[in-house]
């Protein structure tokens, strides 16, 4: 009888420690929101800050800080989570005001952000949290115009720091540097073109083997509910074009443009992505947290479709690859879109240290974390 209650003692014990460490590492979740998104089986979402108006792109301090862009509000936040418990505990905002600052990245200590003309700095971001330092210009010389204005920004692994021109149209032939992906010195010096024929790319990363240049793009509208495709794009070298404006989703020439060039003279896309999806921020997996066939595949964040009949879109898509193609599209986590409204919209998608993954989300103002419960 003793050693069966010192058994059933253990058990409570041990059940009680799962508990903890399961609550510590999965915080409780609003279930009449987040219990509408859809994962494969093993995933949960939690919130990891639900106070972020108009949340787009994400990028992470080297202390753990979470710097978070704003587009229409003209702010940039900084998110810390000082319990390490991946929920947020504080949000501070680091400027105001600024020219639609999508674009953020952090390199050396530094906060890098793009406004529609001009690349700021903020430099030793981190140790300044409460006292941000003015922004070093840059660059101030990009174009003004408004459409496809937003950048997205990101350091590429020779040390460059990437940004894209999106076209200032639907459709229409632009001179340099519209329609391209652009790359420049981290003090803004030797700017250059590294891709053109981009429509507007709000999301791009490099393969963490290869370090190849992947990204997203947003195809033209008024074709149809259901043409051109997004797509998903490999660029291993610099000097690519790939179509736009004159053919769309590699085979699609264009009504207006398409007599000016031949589909067999650009490069297609690796993956035809839903049409008018908004396929915006994505990277490669590479953390550990997840299952093993997750390893440097895919994951995309699709804003959702404004002007197709059914909406589409507003999801986590992902693609898998095989020997440096992609060979696989799928919807990874839905929900957002009910019928013909949406309650979310997902921009950007980040890999935490420990593999979780985060998904920023411009309508809800929010960012949610995505993990997989290996541990149940």
């Amino acid at each position: 009888m003793k050693k069966l209650f010192e058994r059933n003692l253990i058990i409570i014990c041990i059940t009680a420690l799962s508990f903890v460490f399961i609550t510590s590492c999965f915080p409780p979740c609003d279930s009449d929101l987040l219990g509408k998104i859809k994962l494969p089986d093993g995933f949960t979402i939690c919130f990891y800050a639900d106070n972020i108006p108009g949340a787009r792109s994400l990028a992470l301090g080297e202390n753990g800080t979470l710097f978070v862009s704003t587009r229409g509000e003209g702010d940039v936040y900084a998110v810390t989570d000082n319990n390490g418990d991946y929920v947020a505990d504080e949000i501070i905002l680091i400027d105001s005001g600024l020219d639609m600052p999508n674009g953020v990245a952090i390199r050396d200590g530094d906060l890098y952000v793009a406004e529609v003309s001009k690349v700021l700095k903020y430099e030793d971001i981190e140790d300044n949290l409460e006292n941000p330092p003015d922004p070093i210009v840059l660059k101030d010389d990009l174009p003004t115009e408004f459409l496809h204005g937003w950048k997205y920004m990101d350091f590429g692994p020779e040390g460059k720091l990437y940004f894209q021109i999106g076209a200032p149209c639907n459709v229409c032939e632009v001179a340099e540097p519209f329609a391209s992906i652009v790359r420049m010195n981290p003090d803004g010096s030797e700017f250059e073109i590294f891709a053109q024929g981009v429509r507007n790319s709000v999301g791009f990363d490099w393969h963490p083997e290869t370090e190849e240049l992947w990204f997203t793009d947003n195809g033209r509208d008024l074709l149809g509910d259901d043409v051109p495709p997004d797509e998903l794009n490999h660029a291993p070298v610099e000097g690519l074009h790939f179509g736009f404006p004159y053919c769309h989703g590699g085979e699609i020439i264009d009504p207006a443009f398409g007599e000016e060039g031949d589909c067999g003279n650009f490069t297609p896309p690796q993956m035809k992505l839903g049409p008018h999806v908004a396929s915006l921020g994505m990277k490669f997996y590479t953390g550990s947290m997840f299952p093993k066939e997750y390893k440097n595949q895919i994951f995309i964040a699709e804003h959702g479709s404004w002007n197709r009949t059914i909406p589409i879109g507003y999801r986590i898509t992902l693609v898998r690859l095989e020997n440096n193609n992609a060979v696989s599209y799928e919807v990874f986590a839905e929900g957002w879109l009910e019928g013909f409204e949406s309650w979310g919209r997902p921009v950007d998608v980040l890999i935490m240290p420990d593999g979780s993954l985060l998904v920023s989300d411009d309508k809800a103002g929010a960012v949610y974390r995505i993990v997989y419960r290996k541990f149940i």
